[in-house]
């Protein structure tokens, strides 16, 4: 894990610093992206693999030069193949660690979520599309340039999955923000008025830190009774798995639009009209 991490890290960090223009388009057309040529901290990218390589695995072997390899974007196959490794690992030590420690594997399922995300964006829409070329470019525009370019090639933003995945991050956000203001709203007293309200908490405490009654109460009345969880366990569960489910879901959606089903549109309907 940290071998392959630690790679993708550095690779990424000298590729956006110097790497020379690449051949993305495969038209003998190179487009820079390092800082060393003449892009700064937005603008700056790792300029994916060429289309001139398709979809086929290019490590620095296969090429007769390196500069040939730099020519062709071999750089970008490198980092995201070893992060997409070191992602997958990072979950199977979340897995093994709650293992050994007589924890549920839940952190893990949790976290296969955006490691979903990651695999999809970097890897299956690439294989679906025929060429890494196609994929998300690594940096601040990059990430805008995908967005734009996947809208106009698979209408995303009418895919059912996509609809879902921005309910559960903006839902998320609003549960999260929620439940954190209600319990901070009715912590048990244990200091003074001079003293943190934090400072009322010791780690490892038998006594509960927040009255569950009285937030259950506000909240039932702020909307009704049965909005309000009266149950600590089930409202965490519902935190972790209205996300997790989402993204899982916009992962999906991805996966789908890689392969070219793409979103709803009503072209049919206006001609048939």
């Amino acid at each position: 894990m940290i071998s392959t991490l630690l790679t993708a890290t550095s690779v990424f960090i000298i590729a956006f610093i110097a790497a020379p223009p690449v051949d993305i388009d495969g038209i003998r057309e190179p487009v820079s992206g390092s800082l060393l040529y003449e892009n700064n901290i937005i603008s700056g990218v790792i300029i994916p693999t060429s289309a001139a390589i398709g979809s086929h695995f290019y490590p620095i072997w296969e090429a007769t030069f390196v500069d040939e390899w730099l020519y062709n974007g071999g750089p970008y196959e490198l980092i995201v193949l070893h992060f997409l490794l070191g992602v997958a690992c990072y979950m199977g030590r979340e897995w093994e660690l709650s293992f050994r420690l007589g924890m549920r594997p839940w952190i893990a399922v949790a976290y296969s979520a955006p490691a979903a995300a990651a695999t999809v964006v970097f890897l299956i829409y690439p294989i679906g599309q025929g060429s890494f070329s196609d994929c998300m470019p690594l940096g601040i525009s990059g990430t805008f340039n995908l967005m734009i370019v996947f809208q106009a090639e698979h209408n995303i933003l009418m895919h059912p999955f996509h609809m879902l995945g921005v309910a559960s991050v903006f839902g998320g956000s609003l549960f999260s923000a929620m439940h954190g203001s209600l319990v901070t709203s009715s912590l048990i007293r244990e200091t003074t008025e001079n003293e943190s309200a934090n400072e009322g908490y010791r780690f490892g405490q038998e006594e509960e830190t927040y009255n569950i009654v009285s937030a259950h109460g506000y909240f039932g009345r702020l909307i009704f009774q049965y909005a309000s969880f009266n149950n600590s366990r089930s409202v965490h569960f519902f935190l972790a798995a209205w996300l997790v489910v989402g993204i899982r879901f916009t992962a999906l959606g991805i996966s789908t639009m890689a392969f070219n089903l793409n979103g709803f549109n009503f072209n049919q309907s206006v001609v048939d009209s």
